[in-house]
C-alpha cells in the first residue's frame, strides 16, 4: 500500500514536472536599463568584449574565473571564452551581428555545466532619460533538460544573473 502511494506520487510529480518543462523549452529574458551616458560610449562598452569583465554578472560571482578574447575584438566573429568555477563552467560567446549604436547580437556556446546555445540581443535608444539598453536573452532545450530547468529553478535565476548584468553595464559607464 504504502510502495503504491509512493508510486503514484511519483508519477504525479514527473508528469506535472514534464507539464511543467514543456513550457521551459523555450525561455526568453528581456532586461532594459536606462544609462546616464552617450550612445557611444554605452554601445563600445558592450561591443569591445575586452571591456565584459567590468559589467559580466558571471565574474562578479566567480572573481577568479579565466578569459580570453579571441579575434580582432569589436568585430563580428570575436570570441569571449571563460573558464571558472574551477573548470566547471567552460564556453565562449561570439560576436554575431553589429549595427553601430543600435544593435549587437552575440551567440554563446556553453559546454559545461550543461550544453546550451543561447543568444543575447542588445539594442541601445537614445531617450530623454539616457541611454536604454535592452538585452533580449533566449536559449532552447530538450524536454529532459527542461525538466531539471524546472526542477532546479533555472529560469529565475537566469533572470537575476541578467538583471545583475544590466545593473553592473549601468554602473561601469554611470561610475566611469
Amino acid at each position: 500500500m504504502i510502495l503504491t502511494i509512493i508510486g503514484v506520487a511519483l508519477i504525479a510529480f514527473i508528469g506535472f514536472g514534464l507539464y511543467k518543462a514543456s513550457k521551459l523549452q523555450t525561455i526568453q529574458i528581456k532586461k532594459s536599463v536606462t544609462i546616464n551616458g552617450t550612445i557611444e560610449e554605452t554601445f563600445d562598452m558592450v561591443k569591445y568584449l575586452n571591456n565584459f569583465p567590468k559589467w559580466s554578472p558571471f565574474l562578479a560571482q566567480d572573481p577568479n574565473q579565466e578569459y580570453e578574447v579571441k579575434g580582432t575584438d569589436g568585430t563580428i566573429g570575436a570570441q569571449y571564452h571563460w573558464n571558472g568555477n574551477k573548470g566547471k563552467d567552460l564556453g565562449y560567446q561570439e560576436i554575431m551581428k553589429i549595427e553601430s549604436n543600435k544593435f549587437i547580437g552575440m551567440k554563446c556556446d556553453i559546454q559545461k555545466p550543461f550544453k546550451a546555445q543561447p543568444t543575447f540581443d542588445y539594442s541601445f535608444e537614445k531617450t530623454t532619460s539616457g541611454i536604454k539598453v535592452t538585452q533580449d536573452f533566449k536559449v532552447e532545450s530538450g524536454l529532459i533538460d527542461a525538466f531539471f530547468m524546472w526542477l532546479f529553478g533555472a529560469k529565475k535565476e537566469m533572470a537575476r544573473t541578467n538583471q545583475q548584468g544590466m545593473e553592473l553595464l549601468k554602473k561601469s559607464i554611470e561610475n566611469n
